[in-house]
């Protein structure tokens, strides 16, 4: 879950990383208030979970509060590459003398953590990397070591951060660490960390992912998420612990384990080309386990989906044998009963397959298709769908 910057800001005031005094408004009104309390000049920003706020114009310095209930009014309600922005931060401006740049994120591809810190920060970072990645300093961080003061000290120096700011940052860095580990993160990122004209270092901005995989010993994140934005198909699938992922096509895919969901979505989408671009319409991966109750949870959630045309259900019986799942299928088109419109292709295999088979035509249901292979299925789902 990616946060909204003033979500970042408030945790790493939380863990005792220096930020400004901020507040958020949804109001020009909001604005100006906020403007006045704070005082002096302040920077209206657009909350948006996407780059680039500042070259679309989203972010605003304010001279007092009534250029700041201006500028509100003009940023809010703005698309800013396809996010609507329905909240901007007010924050007290800061007189910058210097621009750095400080991330720790997840590294998937070498297994670990990593560091990226470097003295030219701002904006255009991207562009820094790409052009002198020199200047970006890539330090590997053991899962197990961590960031000790030592670590934040090396860091620091392979960064070439200025001698009067290094032991700031030093710290900077380790409460960034606190935050990372404590709120189980996969980024925690910092652009720009400044150094004011006073000498304070200061994180100006922020940028925060947390692991959706740890929200169960994180109960006060779901204070966080954004529900105005939250497709409301997924919502419900996460309410039923379903895996599940709306995606833009017309075939609805259900499937036991998420490589054979992910094969799925495969074969349907080279099916589709035959068949005037159907594409295949949600991730779904039901688990080892295909109860009714399961299987009518996922089958609900697919068909309250106005985009699918059809319905592809793969599954390969393994500890739930496929005459287990047969009889899930049935019954849970009994527990639908008419909310269930839509044609239905079956493709079983794996443990008791000619059982499960067997069971489906006894039931005879109209809705339901049977194929024998993956393919033959994926094909016909997806003419379906394009009828």
């Amino acid at each position: 879950m990616d946060l909204f910057e003033y979500q970042a800001r408030d945790l790493f005031e939380k863990h005792g990383v220096p930020v400004l005094a901020a507040a958020i408004a949804t109001t020009a009104d909001e604005a100006e208030a906020a403007a006045t309390k704070i005082g002096g000049k302040v920077v209206v920003k657009a909350q948006v979970k996407v780059g680039g706020r500042g070259k679309a114009g989203g972010v605003k310095l304010a001279e007092n509060p009534a250029d700041a209930r201006e500028k509100a009014a003009a940023i809010l309600g703005m698309d800013i590459k396809g996010h609507e922005v329905r909240t901007v931060m007010i924050a007290a401006a800061a007189p910058i003398e210097s621009e750095y740049y400080l991330a720790i994120l997840l590294d998937r591809s070498n297994r670990t953590f990593l560091v990226m810190a470097s003295v030219s920060g701002g904006m255009d970072i991207e562009e820094v990397a790409h052009t002198a990645p020199e200047k970006l300093a890539k330090i590997p961080v053991s899962a197990v070591d961590g960031i000790s003061l030592a670590k934040a000290t090396e860091i620091v120096a392979a960064a070439n951060f200025p001698s009067d700011v290094a032991d700031q940052v030093a710290q900077v860095l380790l409460k960034l660490w606190e935050v990372f580990q404590s709120e189980d993160a996969t980024l925690v990122e910092v652009n720009p960390l400044v150094k004011t004209k006073d000498g304070k270092v200061i994180a100006l901005d922020g940028k925060i992912t947390l692991d959706d995989n740890a929200e169960f010993r994180q109960p006060g994140h779901e204070a966080l998420v954004d529900h105005a934005a939250t497709n409301a198909l997924e919502a419900a699938a996460k309410a039923k612990n379903l895996n599940y992922v709306k995606l833009d096509g017309e075939v609805g895919i259900i499937g036991n384990g998420a490589g054979l969901v992910m094969s799925t979505l495969d074969v349907v989408a080279y099916a589709g080309q035959k068949h005037g671009g159907v594409r295949p319409a949600n991730f779904l991966d039901i688990g080892g386990g295909a109860s009714a109750q399961i299987m009518a949870d996922g089958l609900s959630i697919i068909l309250g989906d106005k985009d699918v045309k059809s319905v592809f259900v793969n599954v390969f019986g393994g500890i739930t044998a496929c005459d287990a799942v047969a009889d899930g299928i049935v019954q849970a088109l009994e527990l639908l009963g008419d909310k269930a419109t839509k044609p239905i292709v079956v493709r079983l295999d794996g443990n008791n397959v000619v059982e499960g088979r067997a069971i489906l035509a006894k039931a005879a249901h109209p809705l339901i298709e049977q194929a024998d292979t993956m393919d033959g299925a994926a094909n016909r789902a997806a003419e379906l769908a394009a009828k």
